[in-house]
This record gives C-alpha cells, structure tokens and sequence, in this order.
C-alpha cells in the first residue's frame, strides 16, 4: 500500500520537472546538460562528451547515469562507447568524428519504462583552413592617374566551415587597413597605391578550427602595372605601294613609365596575323612605318604597350585599323589554257582560250583589260594577231597548224609580264603516267608519274561530272619538278570528278591522261531498279540500269540481287558493277518471287525497291510439244473421218435420211389380182414362184438395189402399172389418199360375220423388201397391213366374203402388223404373227414371212396360237434365203396385247426394234 503510495509520488515529481523545463533549439533540456556545447570538431578526429544529470533528479526521481542512453538522430549508440564516470556521469567516445551526425542527445530510461530525453547539442564537422597559395597582384590602369592594385590567391581545400580571408599589406614602418573580399574568397582589391615604395602583402585564413598566413610577397606597385593600350590609331599610305605608316596617341605619362610596342598586321578577310619585329618597336615612341606589304592590298593593324624594361604587363591590344596600299604594275600574266574543237571541220579548229583571273596580291591594282596575241608558228613572216577583250576567255576558229598565245594583263600603272601558251598541231610528245588520286586532309591529291623528257610544266584539268549540269572546267599550273600537287578549286564530297594531267613542253605536249575521283564517298543515294526482260519456266532474265553519277555517291564495286519465294530463305548473288542484265536459274516454276536489288560503294550500299514477277507453268517448247501432235492426231482423225464419210455417203444417208416412199405415187391403185394365189409353204420354190405377187397391195423397192434383179424378177411389178387405169376412178385409190387420212376398222379388228362384208372398206397390204437391211442377204416377206385405204371394185373378190379355211376354197390370209385378234373372236387362229427377223451378226429385221397351217380350219388365225402351233409353224418359217443367210422368225409368247396397246402403222414398216417406222 505504501509502496504505491511511493511510486505515484515521482512521477508527480518527474510531471513537474518536465512541465518547467526550458526549450532551445528544439531539443529537452531536463536534469541534466551535455558538455561540451554545441562543439565544432575536426573531421576525422576523437571525440568524447559528458551527460551529468542534476542532483535534484536523483534524489526524488530515482534516476543514475547507469540508466542513461545516447542516441546520434535517434540512432542508439553502442553501449560498448559508453563509460559511467560517477552515478551523475555518463560520457561517449567517438574514435572517428566522420561517422558522428547531428544532434547527440542524452536520454534516460525512468523504472526501466519511459525513455526520456536529458539534453542534446548540435555537432560541427570541418576542416582547418589551408596555407593560401600563389598569391600575386597587378596595378591595373584605369585612367591617366588612377591605378588600384588587385590581389589574388589560391584559397586551398573546402573546409565545411565559414572561413574568413583577410588580405593585409604594410609598408615597412605602416600599417594599412585590411582588404576584406567581398562575395569572393580569392581576390580582393585595394584601390590606391604608391608607386617606387616597397610593399608587403600577405592573406590570412581564419575558422573555428584554426587560422594560415600566406607567404608575404613584397614589390613596388610600379613593376606590376598593366597600362592602358595606345588610343586613337590611324593608317595612311605612303610613297611606295608596299609602304603603311601608323600613328597612335599612349596614356601613361612618359614620366611616370617609358613604353615599348608590339604591332601586329593582317590581309582583310585572313585570320592570320604577322607581326613587326619586336626588335624595331622596343623604344617609346607614337608612329611607326610598316613595310614590305603587297601593293593594292587592304591591312588591318593592331597595337600594345608594356614597361619599356619589360617588368610588368603587355596591355591589351588596341582598336583595330584598316588601311590600303597603293596601286603597283601585275606581278605576273594570267595562268593560261585551252580547249580544242575539231569535230565541226577537219581542216581547222574552234580553240576556247581561256585564263584566269590574277589573284588581288598578283594583279597589285584594278585589271583594266587582257591583250592576247595570237601568233603561227608554221608562219613566220605573217604578223601576229592582237585582241584586247576585257573578259577571261576567247574564241577563235584557227586553219590546223602550231600556234603560240600570248596574254598581258594591265591595270593603271603597267602591264604584266605576258604569260605564254603553244598549241601544238598534235599531241605527239611524251604523256605522263600512272594519274591517281589520294583524299587527304579534306583536300584532294593527284599524283602522276613524270615522263623521261623534260617538262616545262604541268596542267591539271577537273570538272564536276553530274546529269544535271555541264562539265565545267577548271585547271591550274603547276611546275614542271613536281609529281604531285592539291587541287585548288572548291572540291565537294560525294561529288564525281574527271581529272586530266597534261605534260607541257617547250616545243609542244603530251596528250592528257584521265581518272575519276571523289574527294569522299558514301552510299549511294537509292538503289537499282529491277525488272524482268523475260521469264521462263527455271530461269529469269533480270536487266536494270546504271545508277546515274549524282545518285551514286562513289564508285559501285558491285550489286547483289536478293531473291526469294514468299515463304522461302533470301538467297543472294553477286554481280559485276559494269553489268546491266543477270539471268537467275534453277528457279521453280509457277511460282512467285520477290527481289530487290543493292549498289555497293566502299562506304556501304543501299537497296532498290522490290519487285515481283511468277515463273511459266511450263518451258519453253513444252506447249508447242503437247499442242502441235494433238493438233495434227485431230487433223487426221477428221480428215479420216471426212473420207471415211465419203466413201460411206450412200449408207450414211440411209440411216440417217432413209427413204419414205410417197403414197400418192404409188402404183398399187391401177392393180388388181384376180384370184388370189395359193401358198404352199412346203418348199422354197413354192414360196415365191414368178408371179406370186397377186394379194400385194404396196410394194416398196429401193432404188440402188433395183438393179441387182433380173427382169423376170420384176414382171409381177409390170402388173401394177397394167391395173392402174382400173383404180384411178375409185376414191379409195392410194395414189389419191394420204397417209394421214382417218383410220377404218380393219379385218383384224371386226368378229367373224364382218369377214363376210364387201371388203371395199379394207385394203390389205404388205411389204416386199427386196433387199438386205445394213447390207444382209434379203429375203422377202410379207406382213399384214392396217392401211385404210378403200379397195378398187375390181380388186373386191367373192373368196374375200368366204369363211372358213377349207383347203380348196382357202383365201390367203394376212394378219395384221402389230395387231392383235378380237378377244370376242372364240375361232382358232388361221396365223401367228411374225416377230422380228434378224440376222445373226446384227439382229436386223430383213422382213415378213406368210405362215400356212396344214390341217387346220379355214377360219383365219389369231395371234394367240398355242405352244405347239407355234411350235409346228416354226420351222416353216426358219429358212435359208436365196444369199444363203438364215431367217429366223421368233413366235410371241404369252397372251397378245390388245389392240388399243399395240401402235398402229398406216404405212409399210420394218419391224426392227428402235429402227425407223414411218407413220
């Protein structure tokens, strides 16, 4: 209870004592203090502080320097830096001040709870100040009477701490004022000084560390006077063109210093200066005469001053001044050259005479006009000829021969000396050798082998060559010594230019040797341009043209061509640069590629648009090879067929366009038989004996085969025309009746009393084919027709009214093509159809056959005989023709159809299935 008590009683205490504390800088001040205060310490250096805590703390609060805590920005310093000195004092050591900050604070750990801050000061790391170093001074002139002294000096290393300069000058017995710098720490000036007395000056270097003096340096003020340069200079010309005199005023008293001068000269528009020797200007004075300048010639002038000793310092250099010599005659006559035109005329030449302008130092004054003398060497008593042109070039038209040019150039004081020029009439003297070229020190070299003869001298001739602008010569003179030389023209770079080196001699010269140069190259400015002259199946012929020289930018070493499919590796060749045309090969065919074209210089190179183009399907050859034979294997196949058309021309019409006899031209209306024939089919004579025809009623006979039959064959045709005049009057006659006329009942279709009927309604035909179908052996037969033509009255029978089949009274009876009985009719039937007849190799219908039953009734036959009917009349039918070809006749099988499904034929007709059947 009372130790409670005990403990709320300090920390009251401890409240109070923090409530009254006193705040600076920031930082608790409580208990205690640090010392030293706020200290500034060597960098690098040792460093110990002491926490003492205050008494009054220890009493009530409990609280011992065993408990204290240093912190460097509340950083905790190892305890191994701490030593406890008494129980109020605590200190750390710092070994090196370098790793110390700022603050460094004491703090106290209260009942091992609360840590509170004692106090904190502030640290000062630095250095101490140098020795100042290379101190010295000037006396620099500001007017005729004024002359301040400033000083300066090498302050030395940062020190991290405010140092102070101070610079301090004395005479021997007095002492002056310090010059404290101001915003500066390494000059300071003194305003006034007195000349021819000695005087001591010295800084000094002061911080919180230390203070340094610099070495003391004594001098008179006079032997470091930097004077004010000569003022109001002037140039004049004098007597001689090569004569400027200079005239100046100084501004130092000739009392106070005695001068000496330096003046130095220049050509307007030259930025080096020449100088007159010193020597000639060592002693006061104010005007000087500069000689050996250039006649004609601008100079600029500029002079100094310094103490005529040379103790002290040049002044600076004055104001310039520019002054012109006067005129003299021309040093030397214009460099002079030629240019030969022979091609208009071979007896005479155009020669261009051209010259160049004296330089200013060569013309000495304003060139009033050129004098050029033109003299023949082949004549030498014909006077010269003179020109005078006031330009740098002349043209003349000169017969062939050797000339010698003279020209003068004149200003006002004189002419020059002539500059001479021979024009051999050939070239037939020793040329130079091995011309080339060498970029140098942004100057182009040319070099040359010398000839074995001696030479007078050298000519270079240059031009730019470009596609947009003349070859424009230039040339310049050089000795006849010398093996090389720089061109001294305007050479730009990436430029192309023809260079010429002639050999001149004194009777004549050596015919020009050429190269071309750049002074530098670089790539070229595009690419070629490719394209393809012609395509194949494996090959393709690329062509391009020559970069032009203003897109070539130097000398192409090569191109390359890239090609490539569209999903394929780049592949890449190498051409010469003088080439215009490449052929690739081994290339796969219908198919696309792309390529692209680079020009090389020794710089690099650049590539050329892309361009595509597709190989052939197919080779060259290839098409002519696969359409010529089919051509021809087509021209002889028609031309086979054509003949083979020909020759079939008969056979090919008959199926084709088979021929459909006429029924109005037929003959069977003037015929009529008598009695109707009896058949016996027993053997083949009986089955077609000579006149047989009687029950015939159409008769239809190609023409071509008519005349395979005897004329005994054809008797039984005469009837018909016999019997013509009898059945023209009857309408029913077929040469009156068409084709289409209405169909009639027929026998076949009426029961067995219409049999009886007059028969005038009916005529009933068959067909007589004479000869074989697609050429078989014919045979003859004879079918039923369903012709509705009326009969003649004469060809109406009393036996056509008979019924029954008795063999005495027995009318031959035709069944009916594709017909079919009454199925009314309950008599047996007289016949059986006859099914088509074909031959054994084609199956071809050749014709119909009249089939006789023995022993049976006289009623007519139907067509739904019994099997052994059929059977029985078979083999009367089979049988052999007179070419010796099997007929074969096929009974139907199987109940007939009827009548309504059956087609009905109005006309003769082959009964050959899918054959022609005329309606």
């Amino acid at each position: 209870m009372f130790s409670g008590w005990n403990w709320v009683a300090r920390g009251l205490y401890l409240l109070l004592n923090i409530c009254s504390i006193e705040v600076s800088g920031g930082l608790v001040q409580s208990c205690g203090h640090i010392i030293p205060e706020s200290p500034v310490l060597a960098l690098g250096s040792n460093f110990t502080a002491l926490c003492i805590l205050n008494e009054s703390c220890l009493d009530f609060g409990n609280i011992y320097a065993n408990q204290i805590i240093w912190k460097i920005k509340n950083r905790v310093v190892p305890k191994e830096q701490y030593r406890e000195i008494n129980r109020t004092v605590s200190s750390v050591t710092f070994n090196d001040t370098s790793s110390l900050g700022t603050p460094l604070t004491c703090n106290i750990l209260a009942d091992g709870q609360i840590e509170q801050n004692i106090y904190g000061i502030t640290v000062t790391i630095g250095l101490p100040p140098e020795k100042p170093k290379n101190l010295s001074c000037t006396v620099h002139q500001v007017s005729k009477l004024t002359y301040p002294m400033t000083c300066t000096w090498n302050p030395g290393r940062h020190t991290f701490l405010d140092t102070r300069f101070r610079l301090k000058y004395r005479w021997p017995q007095e002492d002056f004022p310090d010059c404290i710098p101001k915003d500066v720490n390494n000059s300071c000036t003194i305003t006034d000084v007195q000349f021819f007395v000695n005087l001591e000056v010295w800084v000094e270097a002061a911080n919180a560390l230390g203070k340094a003096e610099s070495d003391p340096l004594v001098l008179d003020p006079i032997e470091i006077v930097k004077p004010l340069s000569p003022h109001n200079l002037s140039v004049n010309s004098g007597i001689l063109p090569t004569v400027l005199k200079l005239s100046w005023e100084n501004r130092i008293s000739a009392a106070v210093m005695k001068l000496k001068f330096n003046i130095r000269y220049r050509i307007v528009g030259d930025t080096n200066w020449m100088q007159v020797p010193p020597e000639d200007t060592a002693s006061p004075r104010t005007s000087f005469s500069v000689q050996g300048l250039r006649p004609y010639t601008e100079y600029v002038f500029s002079i100094r001053c310094m103490k005529e000793d040379g103790v002290g310092y040049w002044s600076d250099w004055s104001e310039e001044k520019t002054g012109v010599t006067t005129e003299d005659k021309p040093s030397k006559g214009p460099p002079i050259w030629r240019i030969i035109d022979a091609s208009r005329s071979p007896a005479s030449w155009t020669v261009h005479l051209m010259w160049k302008a004296l330089e200013p130092f060569e013309a000495n004054g304003v060139i009033l006009q050129y004098e050029v003398t033109v003299r023949a060497k082949s004549s030498l008593f014909s006077p010269p000829e003179k020109y005078n042109v006031n330009t740098t070039n002349l043209t003349l038209k000169l017969p062939n021969g050797t000339y010698e040019v003279t020209v003068i150039a004149r200003n006002r004081v004189g002419a020059s000396p002539p500059s001479v020029l021979l024009i051999p009439a050939s070239n037939s003297k020793a040329p130079v050798k091995n011309v080339r070229t060498l970029p140098k020190d942004g100057k182009l070299w040319v070099g040359w082998t010398a000839p074995n003869s001696y030479v007078l001298k050298y000519v270079i001739e240059w031009c730019l060559v470009s596609n947009s602008s003349d070859c424009i010569i230039e040339w310049q003179n050089e000795p006849g010594n010398v093996q090389g030389t720089y061109l001294k023209g305007d050479i730009k770079p990436f430029k192309c230019y023809l260079i010429t080196v002639y050999s001149l001699y004194a009777d004549g010269q050596g015919s020009g040797q050429s190269v071309k140069a750049y002074l530098q190259q670089d790539r070229p400015s595009k690419g070629p341009t490719v394209q393809t002259k012609k395509v194949g199946k494996a090959e393709a012929v690329l062509t391009w043209n020559h970069l032009t020289v203003d897109e070539q930018n130097g000398f192409i070493r090569s191109y390359t061509i890239f090609y490539k499919t569209i999903d394929g590796n780049e592949t890449a060749v190498t051409v010469d640069p003088s080439k215009t045309e490449y052929t690739l090969s081994s290339l796969t065919s219908d198919t696309l590629y792309t390529v692209r074209m680079m020009a090389y210089t020794d710089e690099g190179g650049r590539s050329g648009p892309d361009f595509t183009f597709t190989t052939q399907k197919f080779g060259k050859g290839e098409i002519e090879a696969i359409v010529v034979p089919v051509c021809l294997a087509f021209l002889l196949i028609v031309l086979l067929g054509v003949l083979f058309c020909f020759n079939k021309r008969d056979l090919i019409k008959k199926h084709i366009w088979p021929v459909v006899p006429d029924p109005s031209k037929s003959n069977i209306a003037q015929w009529s038989p008598q009695v109707p024939a009896k058949h016996n089919f027993s053997s083949k004579d009986q089955m077609y004996p000579e006149g047989s025809f009687t029950d015939v009623s159409v008769v239809e006979i190609e023409a071509d085969d008519k005349k395979s039959f005897s004329e005994q064959d054809l008797k039984p045709f005469d009837l018909l025309k016999k019997e013509k005049s009898t059945s023209e009057g009857h309408s029913s006659g077929i040469g009156g009746s068409s084709c289409m006329s209405s169909p009639r009942q027929s026998v076949s279709d009426s029961d067995e009393g219409e049999t009886t009927q007059n028969t005038s309604s009916t005529v009933q035909y068959s067909t007589v084919v004479l000869n074989g179908y697609r050429d078989q052996t014919p045979v003859q037969v004879f079918s039923r027709s369903e012709s509705t033509q009326p009969l003649l009255d004469s060809e109406e029978r009393s036996e056509d009214h008979a019924g029954g089949c008795d063999s005495t009274t027995q009318r031959q009876q035709y069944f009916k093509q594709n017909g079919g009985q009454d199925e009314n009719n309950t008599e047996g039937p007289c016949f059986e159809r006859a099914k088509q007849i074909t031959s054994a190799n084609e199956g071809d219908l050749v014709g119909f056959a009249p089939l006789q039953i023995s022993g049976q009734s006289s009623q007519p036959l139907g067509l739904g005989l019994e099997k052994n009917t059929q059977e029985a009349a078979l083999p009367d039918i089979l049988q052999t023709s007179t070419e010796g070809q099997t007929v074969r006749s096929e009974a139907v099988e199987g109940n007939p159809p009827s009548v309504d499904e059956m087609p009905k034929s109005y006309l003769p007709q082959t009964v050959r299935q899918g054959g022609y059947v005329p309606q």
